[in-house]
């Protein structure tokens, strides 16, 4: 097994890294990664449902898709991702407690009393501390996840929507579920980067034939290439996900009013909003228009609408 450990905090170029090593080499591989401060949805996931449109965008906070299901995870420079990029046997490729058993043996050798628990967690004394997710290519498989070590729990908490009522689709939804460090389990170890290079040293201790490797010039300009093609692109992380139809009750003006919109490939279908006249006029106007905060803004503001009162956030 090829062991690599990123050099670059970039998410969109570490999960293009996940994609091109599954589907353009036939060796097996472990990677661990550390990624700058982001929400990841998964493939199947709407993300203004997933996480908290409003946060994320006061907080300049990016909202990426990878390609493996599952839930919405948060990433900074407090959690450790590792991928595990294996050839596998036909029927037998979907098994997260199997591919979840090294990393549980290697929490426990820390002290971590580490469980696996669900359907693809790791908990300890009560509270989460990694997620995971899997995509299968051919006879390849992706099993990767997150240790939170030392995650700033409140930005993460921020960021996860936990009250979806807003929204009626057939998308994944996440499973919230408390989460912790595990930095308190570990009061030995001083930072991310010393637990991440203690993680990559007991790989190497215990699995025969592990050895270091790095990314080639031409390795990270494909990666690179196919980060700016599909992960940094509004299409992939926003218009991929399913349709979705979301209703909301606000007051406008002191008035009670709501709106409806439909969504699909990302962009308002239909959209109607009780009230006002300027309300309805805007309602008009959003059909066919991006549903992210700054497309509705922008479109507002070329189209001189005053709506001085209105909170934009009541869009999602």
């Amino acid at each position: 097994m090829l062991c690599i450990s990123s050099e670059t905090a970039d998410t969109c170029f570490n999960l293009a890294a996940d994609e091109y090593f599954l589907k353009n080499s036939c060796q097996n591989y472990l990677m661990l990664s550390v990624n700058n401060t982001s929400a990841v949805i998964g493939k199947h996931q709407v993300a203004h449902m997933e996480t908290n449109t409003e946060f994320v965008h006061k907080n300049n906070i990016p909202v990426f898709r990878r390609i493996s299901g599952g839930g919405a995870v948060f990433h900074d420079t407090g959690n450790i991702n590792y991928s595990f990029i294996l050839n596998s046997e036909p029927g037998h490729q979907v098994d997260f407690f199997k591919y979840t058993l090294p990393v549980m043996n290697f929490l426990i050798s820390m002290g971590v009393n580490a469980k696996f628990e669900g359907k693809n967690n790791l908990r300890t004394e009560g509270v989460k501390i990694s997620g995971n997710a899997e995509y299968i290519y051919r006879n390849r498989v992706l099993h990767h996840g997150t240790l939170l070590f030392d995650a700033n729990l409140e930005m993460l908490r921020g960021s996860i929507r936990n009250d979806i009522s807003r929204y009626e689709t057939r998308a994944v939804r996440s499973n919230p579920f408390p989460v912790g460090n595990i930095r308190e389990c570990c009061p030995q170890i001083d930072n991310t980067g010393e637990f991440r290079s203690k993680m990559l040293q007991w790989f190497l201790d215990n699995y025969p034939g592990a050895e270091i490797t790095g990314v080639s010039r031409t390795e990270a300009e494909k990666i690179n290439d196919l980060a700016d093609e599909k992960y940094r692109t509004w299409e992939w992380n926003y218009g991929y996900g399913p349709e979705y139809r979301f209703t909301n009750t606000f007051n406008y003006k002191d008035t009670a009013t709501s709106c409806s919109l439909f969504v699909k490939d990302g962009l308002i279908r239909e959209c109607e909003m009780k009230g006002p006249s300027e309300l309805q006029a805007a309602a008009r106007l959003l059909c066919g228009c991006r549903h992210t905060v700054n497309d509705i803004s922008e479109l507002f503001v070329n189209r001189s609408l005053k709506l001085r009162e209105f909170d934009i956030f009541n869009l999602f």
